[in-house]
């Protein structure tokens, strides 16, 4: 179920600079935000919908040393527990949870919200959006949760998280790729330079694998690709196939996406198909604009 749209106006920008991540190390944070109250560690718990899985035992582990001497320089963004239990519910700053427990830390500053379970699961996707060290595939996954949750647009993610729109669409448009490829991508054998390249090829798989083993560069990639033979365009019906109608309705949907338009109807069982050629990936992001902004 898609939430409503809630849109990304002046509450979530305020939301947003709440949840910032402190530099890593810890200690590396000029202006440490005042907490509302420093809270014994046991009764805070973590979000058991939060949709970050993984957390890396050396960054841990280097965290918690920089808590162990300075403390937590940044505190934790909490609600009050949503079942009505003592104690409190991170909305933002598990990292540092985990690594205050490491360092045995009794007692973590927090600040403390009124978030609804909405709001609790788009600021986590934010948050873990806004990490320095997530690799292209997690931070498409996290732009793609915020539209297919919240109805968000690209325009308007690009404009919130203070990225440009190229930037979202390209990165979303890694998670068509085989999941082979973007596993390497997310291990970091690739890079997105280099599956910006394989997007679309229907032997990405393969060329991944040339790519990792060879050590190409991203150009030498572009070259590769780019002298593979080009798939046949489908063949266009001859104008005398085509019946009046057909004919008009590719005029108008050229004139109004501003690209050619082709249409395969096939008149004994009503199916057929739709081909639209762009010549750049910007006019392809203006495509996709067009299809989201019906949604």
């Amino acid at each position: 179920m898609v939430t409503k749209n809630r849109g990304l106006g002046r509450g979530l920008s305020a939301l947003m600079a709440d949840i910032q991540e402190p530099e890593t190390p810890e200690t590396n944070s000029d202006r440490p935000r005042r907490a509302d109250l420093s809270v014994p560690i046991e009764q805070v718990q973590p979000n058991p919908e939060q949709p970050r899985r993984v957390f890396t035992p050396e960054a841990l582990s280097e965290l918690s040393a920089s808590i162990r001497e300075k403390g937590v320089i940044q505190p934790l963004i909490v609600r009050p527990n949503p079942n009505g239990s003592e104690g409190y519910q991170i909305v933002a700053g598990e990292r540092r949870w985990r690594a205050s427990q490491m360092a045995q830390l009794h007692e973590i500053p927090v600040i403390i919200r009124e978030f609804d379970d909405t709001e609790v699961l788009e600021v986590a996707i934010i948050e873990n959006i806004q990490r320095a060290d997530l690799n292209p595939i997690e931070e498409a996954t996290g732009y793609r949760q915020l539209m297919d949750r919240f109805g968000h647009t690209q325009d308007k993610l690009a404009e919130a998280m203070g990225k440009s729109r190229p930037h979202v669409a390209n990165l979303m448009r890694l998670l068509s790729l085989p999941d082979d490829v973007q596993d390497m991508l997310r291990d970091g054998d690739l890079t997105a330079g280099h599956a910006r390249a394989l997007i679309g090829n229907d032997q990405a798989s393969n060329l991944a694998k040339d790519i990792v083993s060879r050590g190409l560069s991203v150009r030498a990639v572009e070259k590769l690709v780019k002298s593979q033979a080009q798939p046949k365009a489908p063949a266009r019906p001859r104008a005398s196939e085509k019946d009046a109608d057909t004919k008009a309705l590719e005029g108008d949907l050229s004139a109004a996406i501003g690209m050619p338009v082709v249409i395969d109807h096939d008149a004994e069982n009503g199916t057929g198909k739709v081909s639209v050629q762009y010549n750049d990936l910007a006019q392809l992001d203006d495509l996709i604009q067009i299809l989201n902004s019906g949604r």
